[in-house]
């Protein structure tokens, strides 16, 4: 809602992935679907149809598990050059409000509406506006969340879906974070919310009783950002001209790994989602950088540069078992793996 002299924020979840696939085949429709690649050949799940909730299915799942959940699972190949084409013309609804905008993803993006084109008073109202035309002009829907910062916007966008619409007003702010379990946090990730439970931190109320030092002892810098939001805080500004300065992928492990063929599929799973980040994104880099955390939550990172900007799974995946196989694992086990691409350049650049 827009209040005098408050910010007011957007946040769309677009779901068009999935749901442009059923628009083009309705017999999809109201069976479990997942946008990403074959299971056959090491794949991961893109996007999952809500019908898939119920077996555990979830972005960056390995196709595989995905199917072994649910062996009547429909796959469908990710056809980028169809989202971008669609993110454009929604991007382009989003312009006629706000120049405000920034884009996560294909399908998410956040507007700033404190100042809007159309002299909207409240966000509430332009929101509607917004899905009303995605649905006409698309034929698609989207859930949108409102409040007064990226973060309560984020949230606010998770508790309706598909094609919901949900306020988070100024006043109940507090109220709304304050009851929630930590691992409904944007932010807290499955093994984050463990540690956090194993520290008597279960809900946000639990969060907020921590000082900012016990947080960035526990968390590091991340602590600073949980002792913000335990208190609905967060003072990112959208950034409409955000430049990409890496895209990557990681994966924490709900049991330590000590098998290095273990390792290695996984990591193959990691350099395939950030394959596809990077045609999600049109872009490629030229710095790849592999992460690995130890189980004892000792941490390193080992970096190649190229002379030319790589975006092919084979190309990623052997950049990074190279590096990985330079480390001495001394029968260690670890507990997390990334993969992230830095020294961006977009495919438009590239042909120049």
């Amino acid at each position: 809602m827009l209040y005098p002299r408050s910010k007011s924020h957007l946040q769309y979840a677009l779901q068009f992935e999935k749901l442009h696939e059923i628009k083009d085949n309705p017999s999809y429709r109201g069976k479990p679907l997942v946008v990403g690649g074959s299971p056959n050949q090491r794949g991961v799940v893109a996007a999952a149809s809500y019908e898939t909730r119920k077996f555990g299915i979830h972005s960056a799942m390995p196709s595989v598990t995905a199917i072994a959940k649910c062996p009547g699972l429909i796959f469908v190949r990710p056809r980028f050059d169809v989202y971008r084409e669609i993110s454009t013309a929604i991007h382009a609804i989003f312009k006629r409000y706000t120049d405000l905008v920034e884009g996560v993803a294909l399908d998410e993006a956040y507007l700033d509406v404190t100042e809007n084109k159309q002299n909207i008073t409240y966000a509430s109202t332009m929101a509607r506006h917004i899905k009303t035309a995605i649905f006409q002009e698309t034929q698609l829907t989207a859930t949108a969340g409102v409040s007064i910062n990226k973060f309560l916007a984020k949230m606010a966008s998770g508790q309706n879906k598909p094609n919901g619409l949900t306020v988070i007003l100024p006043e109940d702010a507090i109220a709304f974070v304050e009851q929630l379990p930590i691992e409904k946090f944007h932010g807290i990730g499955e093994v984050t919310a463990t540690k956090m439970h194993s520290l008597g931190i279960h809900i946000s109320a639990d969060l907020k009783e921590r000082s900012l030092t016990d947080l960035t002892h526990h968390f590091g810098k991340a602590g600073n950002y949980y002792y913000k939001i335990a208190r609905a805080e967060d003072d990112r500004p959208v950034e409409a001209n955000r430049v990409r300065k890496s895209i990557g992928a990681e994966t924490s492990f709900a049991q330590d790994l000590s098998d290095v063929g273990q390792m290695l599929q996984e990591l193959e799973q990691i350099a395939s989602l950030v394959e596809q980040r990077l045609e999600q994104h049109e872009t490629r880099g030229r710095t790849l950088t592999l992460k690995v955390k130890f189980s004892d939550y000792q941490q390193l990172t080992r970096s190649k540069t190229m002379l030319a900007p790589i975006s092919e799974l084979s190309t990623i995946f052997e950049i990074a078992k190279t590096l990985f196989e330079s480390i001495d694992l001394e029968n260690r086990s670890i507990r997390l793996l990334g993969i992230s691409l830095g020294s961006m350049s977009t495919l438009l650049e590239q042909t120049n």
